[in-house]
């Protein structure tokens, strides 16, 4: 499945191992002011071929009406378990289910969900859904952080659900804070994937996964700096793929400019010196760690505190430079505890697998990805292609394709070394 332009109506799809022309999707919605934005999902899950019933809650008809969803999705729409009891909606929507979206979740619909509750159609469909589920919580911070909300969240994800992490931002009224729903395009992006995968049980459900992404950059002066090429893609793959496949997801961001990936809680960084910060206290209860951020390995030894003026006549004056600190081979050598999976990635532009056997063993990492780079190669690109080296001597070549099939393989390795 690639980015949902691309796909027609005649488009199918690969779940749970079967092919089909239009997966079933369940959207859900609870009465939040968020409901607005589940519109705009609905909009980019039928466009991309998905075949979308629509179940409200009696209180998200409040805020957005019963034709408006019924207008998008084709579909009647009902709030109730009486309506149409011949068809016994409350058990056929969730049993024909491919994947069931809930955006957005509010406090109540995860309490509801957490205690099976069944007082109306979208709870009833849950309790009779057979396949993925998705939660997007929206709701007010102090909602969100509540004892209540986060062990009825750890229920969930026990159980199987992926429960998306809000965002942070702009909350009703004047507030501000973590519950934002996050934007439809990257819960779009978080169903699109677990779709894919069509399994109920997300293999990274209960983890912590830190990733690090884009490029470091080291300041000469006020206005210029040394840095890299790397857009930030395969990091944010990265983070989107493991959110989908059930983590806690940690993104250190570095200079990326990239929207922020739904589920993901993100940090973002400047310098080599921030990023190790960064990590080194993210990692401290990970899982896994995933270095795909491209590190300088110097910075300038002095930092101009005015622009670096030209001078008639002159050469410039030589820069300096330092080594910056080795973040993976640290993390390597000093797990911050027992059984953590440190994964790096190795950009390589000559004797590509060469290189990366010799960089696998001085780092100390458990995998290792390599990848040839270049001007026009993997960077900013939407593809890439590599090889994943394993510190017991196992080599997983991943053809050339979308970054999140690499993210995929990636993860697939990481969680046989977790199990």
């Amino acid at each position: 499945m690639e980015s949902y332009r691309s796909h027609e109506s005649h488009a199918r799809f690969r779940v749970r191992g079967e092919t089909v022309d239009k997966p079933k999707v369940v959207l859900g919605v609870s009465g939040g002011i968020a409901a607005y934005k589940a519109c705009e999902l609905l909009r980019r899950l039928t466009e991309s071929g998905h075949d979308v019933r629509v179940v409200p809650t009696a209180s998200a008809l409040h805020f957005v009406g019963a034709a408006t969803w019924s207008a998008l999705s084709g579909h009647p729409v009902s709030t109730e378990v009486w309506d149409d009891v011949h068809e016994v909606p409350h058990v056929r929507i969730g049993q024909s289910a491919d994947l069931v979206i809930v955006a957005p979740a509010t406090t109540d619909m995860l309490a509801k969900a957490a205690h099976g509750l069944a007082d109306d159609l979208l709870t009833n469909t849950l309790l009779t859904a057979r396949c993925p589920v998705v939660f997007a919580p929206a709701m007010h911070t102090e909602m969100w952080e509540h004892p209540a909300t986060q062990e009825n969240v750890a229920t969930l994800r026990r159980r199987g659900a992926v429960v998306i992490e809000p965002a942070v931002g702009r909350l009703t009224g004047v507030d501000t804070g973590k519950g934002r729903l996050p934007d439809p395009t990257e819960i779009f992006e978080v169903c699109r994937r677990v779709l894919a995968r069509g399994v109920t049980e997300p293999d990274l459900k209960g983890r912590h996964v830190v990733v690090s992404g884009g490029g470091t950059r080291e300041p000469l002066d006020p206005v210029r700096f040394l840095g890299n090429r790397s857009s930030g893609k395969q990091g944010y793959a990265l983070a989107r793929t493991a959110a989908a496949r059930g983590a806690r997801v940690t993104l250190i961001a570095a200079n990326t400019g990239l929207p922020d990936p739904a589920g993901v809680d993100v940090v973002p960084v400047g310098t080599a010196v921030q990023l190790r910060e960064a990590v080194l206290k993210a990692a401290a209860d990970a899982d896994a760690v995933v270095m795909a951020a491209a590190v300088a390995d110097f910075r300038p030894a002095e930092y101009a505190s005015g622009k670096i003026k030209k001078k008639d006549g002159k050469e410039p004056d030589p820069i300096v430079l330092v080594r910056n600190p080795d973040i993976l081979a640290e993390i390597s050598a000093e797990r911050a505890r027992p059984g953590q999976v440190v994964v790096g990635f190795a950009a390589e532009t000559d004797d590509v697998l060469a290189n990366g056997r010799t960089k696998l063993a001085r780092k100390g990492c458990d995998l290792l990805v390599v990848n040839e780079v270049g001007e026009r190669k993997t960077f900013g690109s939407e593809e890439n292609e590599a090889v994943v080296l394993g510190a017991d001597g196992s080599e997983t070549a991943v053809p050339y394709g979308p970054k999140e099939a690499l993210a995929e393989t990636v993860w697939d390795l990481v969680a046989q070394r977790l199990a």
